[in-house]
């Protein structure tokens, strides 16, 4: 009887919301906003790097030379990861959109064979 009235009670506290659904039109503009991020991160990560490659790091103490090199490892093995993420998610949106796409069309091929 609890379990019921906290059923209701939550569902009168939760506001009206749609759902969304997914379309392919959505998975390709999510695609296209991924990939352009994607994009703007390969030429950030490329940008980083040349410019560590064109200024070496000046100094005879070791401790300095070894704690710049990793800053600068871990500097562009972040934005590596961030760019090869935003081409992944860009990937995989496409390929949700071609399934979604495809499952549509089976939908209605089945639908018009059972009339």
């Amino acid at each position: 009887m609890s379990e019921s009235k906290d059923q209701e009670k939550s569902e009168k506290t939760v506001p009206n919301v749609q759902k969304n659904e997914v379309t392919p039109q959505k998975c390709l503009l999510g695609a296209a906003m991924a990939g352009i991020l994607g994009t703007g991160m390969y030429y950030l990560t490329y940008a980083i790097g040349t410019t560590f490659a064109n200024k070496p790091i000046t100094s005879s103490n070791q401790l300095v030379i070894n704690i710049s090199s990793a800053v600068r490892t871990l500097v562009v093995g972040v934005a590596s990861l961030a760019t090869f993420i935003f081409a992944f998610v860009s990937f995989g949106l496409v390929l949700l959109a071609i399934q979604l796409t495809l499952q549509g069309i089976k939908g209605r091929l089945k639908s018009s064979s059972d009339r």
